[in-house]
């Protein structure tokens, strides 16, 4: 009798500043598990609706459908059947319910695919993403170009009437070009 194999599960996690392609690699790799044959659900927050309320969209336009959730508990109402992969864009707008959901999607063998900022405006650690980025057994972190000196960027630049916003302003404000900008290290500003 042959031995019995059993699917093994994991947590990749993709990370950076916006603008540096995180929801584009997300997409790459949904649409490689799809050419493989592989189920597939895709998950983003519903508060996220910048560019389609039920699409995942990277920033230059590649989309993939996926369905708007407020929390993990309505995220997991949808994984009856269990699929082979999750994917989840903006994890770092979910609740901490999101933690537990993934260890257990892994143990039960699916890939689960995680992008998010990890860095806030303010450059401090955003939300869950922490201990997504401790749990997870992948890891990639993606910088975009700094549009002052031309370095690369890891942090996410947020803007108020072209100043840097204040530290005590609020962490969430979703926004694109409009409200932010990858900045480098050096160039990156958060004012009192």
């Amino acid at each position: 009798m042959p031995p019995v194999m059993h699917r093994q599960g994991w947590i990749e996690v993709i990370v950076g500043p916006m603008f540096s392609g995180k929801s584009e690699e997300l997409i790459r790799r949904v649409r490689r598990a799809l050419i493989a044959r592989q189920s597939v659900l895709v998950f983003k927050p519903r508060l996220d609706n910048r560019y389609h309320e039920s699409h995942v969209v990277s920033h230059d336009g590649k989309q993939v459908a996926a369905i708007p959730v407020e929390s993990a508990a309505e995220m997991e109402a949808h994984l009856d059947p269990l699929p082979q992969v999750v994917a989840v864009d903006e994890v770092q707008f979910l609740d901490r319910g999101l933690l537990p959901l993934v260890e257990r999607l892994a143990a039960q063998g699916v890939r689960v695919i995680l992008a998010g900022l990890d860095l806030d405006f303010r450059g401090e650690p955003f939300g869950l993403m922490p201990e997504l980025l401790a749990r997870a057994e992948f890891v990639e972190k993606l910088s975009a170009i700094c549009p002052r000196c031309g370095a690369p960027a890891t942090r996410t630049q947020r803007l108020v009437n072209g100043k840097p916003a204040r530290y005590s302003d609020p962490v969430i404000l979703v926004g694109a070009e409009e409200h932010y900008e990858p900045r480098c290290r050096a160039c990156h500003e958060v004012w009192p």
